[in-house]
């Protein structure tokens, strides 16, 4: 399994493992921050099957890899695999960022909340405190994301989901953060809100929540956690129905990585001129 993996043994090796992952943009974002601080390094594209996500972790790093960004769907399984979680990680149920020790023993974090309240707050100037917070789905990238915006100290943060059931189980497990709420997409009729973020797959098929065009003209902000070269279905629906701000996710991406490669390298890297650098060419 080790001689799989494309290792360049003269340097330390990190990667990014999913399923569907081919068009990630890590590996150049990676390479962009490594640049920053001189540091050489490989970093690879990983496509895995769920069912071949422990053994294949495992692999990696008797191969002799460093540390993994864990993209969908292998969040949970990250969580469930790990020897050692971070505070953070342990109370979200979820890891995007893992590395080893000289044992061989797995830690997990998570960096996606922070990464969306670094692009909000730094690259885009959006207060977070006091604010009205939709949250459109309740599915992997949810719980950490939740808990971040909460550390913000926002008014309240809604959570609508088709299944109630999901998004009640996070109101539950995150109760003593703060105000938190639970609806399905049909009790939102009169409700207004500030920041709306949309954490659902639906942009991966093309569609959009079940929203009414209302709710996003008295918004500040749009917000889609998905990325491609053209806007969002989500966010082009909000554009044409007068929201005000539209944002995809390539800057939480961006923060998200910063942040890894902070806890693998000890150094924050800047992140402005990344976002620019992806953004300016599309093939990277």
């Amino acid at each position: 399994m080790a001689n799989s993996f494309p290792l360049d043994n003269t340097v330390e090796n990190f990667a990014v493992f999913g399923n569907p992952v081919k068009h990630s943009r890590s590996p150049s974002i990676h390479n962009l921050f490594a640049k920053q601080f001189a540091i050489q390094l490989h970093y690879d594209a990983i496509d895995v099957q769920p069912e071949q996500f422990e053994k294949t972790v495992k692999a990696f790093a008797v191969a002799g890899g460093k540390g993994l960004n864990i993209t969908v769907p292998h969040k949970e399984l990250a969580f469930k695999l790990c020897d050692i979680l971070t505070p953070l990680a342990k109370t979200c149920h979820s890891v995007n960022t893992i590395w080893f020790d000289d044992e061989l023993n797995i830690y997990g974090d998570t960096t996606d909340g922070e990464g969306l309240v670094r692009d909000l707050q730094n690259n885009h100037e959006i207060k977070l405190v006091n604010k009205r917070i939709l949250i459109l789905g309740a599915g992997g990238t949810v719980p950490p994301v939740l808990l971040s915006l909460l550390q913000q100290k926002p008014e309240s943060i809604t959570i609508v989901n088709r299944t109630l059931a999901k998004a009640e189980v996070l109101v539950e497990r995150y109760k003593g953060y703060g105000t938190l709420m639970a609806c399905g997409y049909d009790q939102l009729e009169q409700q207004y809100f500030e920041i709306i973020i949309n954490a659902t797959s639906a942009s991966l098929q093309g569609d959009v929540p079940p929203l009414s065009a209302d709710i996003v003209r008295h918004s500040e902000c749009c917000y889609d956690l998905m990325y491609s070269k053209e806007a969002t279905p989500f966010l082009k629906w909000a554009d044409n129905n007068g929201s005000s701000l539209c944002i995809d996710g390539l800057g939480m991406l961006v923060e998200q990585a910063a942040c890894g490669f902070n806890i693998w390298h000890g150094k924050m890297p800047e992140t402005s001129s990344v976002i620019s650098a992806i953004k300016a060419n599309n093939s990277l």
